[in-house]
C-alpha cells in the first residue's frame, strides 16, 4: 500500500521538518509528501475551495482518504494501526492522509473522506501535525511487526 501525505503549505527547514523526516526515514515503506499551495491572495470559503481542488488533484484515483480534522475520530495508536492493517490487508493500493490549511478543510472534501481522524482536542501547528502523523504511521508499523517501540 502506497502511503502519502497531502498537505497545504510548504515546510521550511526547522525542527518540525527534521522530526517529520526522522520518522519518515524509519518507515519500511515511504510516506510520500505532496505539498500544495494556492498562490493567489484568496481568503475564507474561496481559499478553502481552491485548496480542496489542489488536494483533489494530488490524490490518486481510488485512494482511501483520511483527513486530519479536529472533529474526527479520536483513535488510540492500536486502533489506528488496526485500521491501517485492515486497509492494507483488504487490498487498498493508495492511502492519502490529508492536512488542510490554516482555515481547515472544505466541507465537501471532508465529506468525501473515508475517515476523519483527530489527534486530540488541542489545536496543533500544521507543520507539527505532519511530524505527529509520521510518528503514528511508524508506530503502527511497529505494532504490526511486534517491534517493542510501542508499549501498552
Amino acid at each position: 500500500m502506497r502511503l502519502m501525505l497531502i498537505a497545504v503549505g510548504r515546510a521550511k527547514a526547522g525542527p518540525e521538518r527534521d522530526l517529520f523526516d526522522h520518522y519518515c526515514r524509519r518507515l519500511a515503506a515511504p510516506l510520500d509528501l505532496r505539498e500544495v499551495e494556492e498562490k493567489k491572495p484568496l481568503s475564507g470559503p474561496e481559499l478553502k475551495r481552491r485548496e480542496a481542488q489542489l488536494i483533489e488533484n494530488a490524490i490518486p484515483d481510488g485512494a482511501c482518504r483520511i483527513a486530519l480534522d479536529e472533529t474526527g475520530k479520536d483513535l488510540s495508536s492500536r486502533q489506528l494501526a488496526g485500521r491501517l492493517g485492515t486497509l492494507r490487508d483488504g487490498g487498498t493500493r493508495h492511502l492519502a492522509f490529508i492536512i488542510g490549511g490554516a482555515d481547515g478543510l472544505d466541507k465537501a472534501l471532508l465529506a468525501s473522506c473515508d475517515l476523519r481522524l483527530s489527534l486530540g482536542r488541542q489545536t496543533w501547528p500544521h507543520m507539527l501535525v505532519r511530524a505527529l502523523l509520521a510518528e503514528q504511521v511508524y508506530r503502527a508499523q511497529c505494532i504490526h511487526s511486534g517491534h517493542p517501540y510501542h508499549r501498552d
